[in-house]
């Protein structure tokens, strides 16, 4: 049996919405003959492109072989051939098309932040709510194969009482002065809702409330960086929002986590994101793939003596942690969470409201660089 299931995706001209949704997530699904459910059951995804540019459109449709597309949003809205609403444009623009999806009957998914403040992201859960339809959003970092090792190391124990989680994430985006910028330009005005609080606060909400406990509150100091950059028609604009971010949360059961978030730093260690996880038994140091761990009896006791050089090679005592199981792109496994969801009713967890916490922790880490204070998180349930 095929469950032919049509899914208007709504913004997927962009850099996210055509790499990771479109080109690695539903046609990599469509390829492999769909989302298996059982021996001889089969959700089959049925896309229609939609966008504001013509051109784009045409191009992405030759690119990915999905031959739909339409730049009337409201065409595809009203049409009962298609059941999932994806949104993947500016943040700016979601609020109001989940609204008109939602209450035209569709099931809703979309990217993060899903809304610009903690207001209207929660309208968007009860809309959905009220609705009857399911809804979820994106949190892809949950299914990287780094962090799916961490996440296995502490089914098992391995931490011991886990103390402290450090996370480093960032690369040095070029302002396009001389060479070009490999980010949007609107990431950098506030005005279009940009700046990495925004962007990446939301991420670790998910990951910190998912694997270490629950986000109780927040101390975040946001700066601007760079002044100026250069945009995609090559003109010369002022930075208004945030390009680095430097936060410390306090967690459920006492953990201390501490991320630094940064488009103005450059890359000496394992990867893009790192996560330094110490624990009372062992430590780990999780990358976008790659886990390393060291146990309490293979831990080194250094002596401080800056006036020899160091005579232990601190990356000599960690393990890396074996393939033990194949891990597909970590959206594409969302996707097929999300669509099995929808059509046989398997649970999904990652909804609107754990979208709206992302939201609310984003706004609280604003909150607390303007104030230049600690904040707490209350409760939103």
């Amino acid at each position: 049996m095929i469950h032919k299931i049509g899914i208007i995706m709504n913004g997927v001209t962009g850099r996210m919405g055509t790499n990771q949704h479109l080109m690695r997530s539903i046609v990599e699904i469509i390829k492999q003959g769909g989302v298996q459910v059982s021996p001889s059951e089969f959700i089959m995804p049925d896309p229609v492109l939609v966008g504001r540019n013509e051109i784009k459109l045409k191009k992405l449709a030759a690119m990915s072989g999905v031959e739909k597309w339409t730049t009337d949003l409201d065409s595809v809205i009203n049409d009962p051939n298609y059941q999932i609403y994806f949104d993947a444009q500016t943040t700016g623009r979601r609020a109001a098309a989940v609204k008109q999806a939602a209450k035209a009957g569709k099931h809703v998914y979309c990217e993060k932040p899903i809304a610009t403040d903690t207001a209207t992201a929660l309208e968007l859960y009860k809309v959905c709510e009220d609705a009857g339809v399911k809804h979820g959003v994106v949190q892809d970092k949950l299914w990287l194969p780094g962090l799916l090792k961490l996440k296995r190391l502490m089914e098992n124990g391995f931490f011991g009482k886990i103390l402290s989680v450090r996370g480093e994430f960032g690369y040095w985006v070029f302002e396009g002065h001389s060479v070009p910028a490999q980010r949007p330009s609107w990431n950098y005005r506030k005005e279009d809702d940009g700046g990495i609080i925004v962007d990446m606060l939301c991420h670790w909400r998910y990951v910190l409330d998912n694997l270490f406990g629950e986000v109780k509150g927040v101390f975040c100091l946001g700066a601007t960086h760079i002044p100026e950059r250069v945009d995609e028609q090559g003109k010369p604009y002022n930075c208004t929002a945030d390009d680095a971010a430097y936060a410390t949360f306090e967690l459920d059961g006492g953990v201390i986590a501490h991320f630094n978030s940064s488009w103005v730093t450059r890359v000496r260690r394992d990867d893009l994101l790192t996560l330094h996880v110490d624990g009372t038994k062992g430590s780990a140091v999780a990358g976008l793939r790659e886990c390393w761990t060291q146990h309490y009896g293979n831990t080194p006791k250094p002596v401080w003596n800056p006036d020899i050089s160091q005579p232990i090679d601190f990356y000599e005592g960690w393990s890396k942690v074996p393939e033990q199981e194949n891990f597909d792109n970590a959206f594409k496994a969302e996707w097929e969470l999300f669509l099995k969801h929808v059509v046989k009713d398997k649970p999904f967890k990652w909804n609107l409201l754990e979208g709206a916490k992302g939201v609310q922790l984003a706004e609280k880490g604003l909150e607390s660089w303007d104030k230049k204070t600690w904040v707490e998180i209350p409760k939103i349930q």
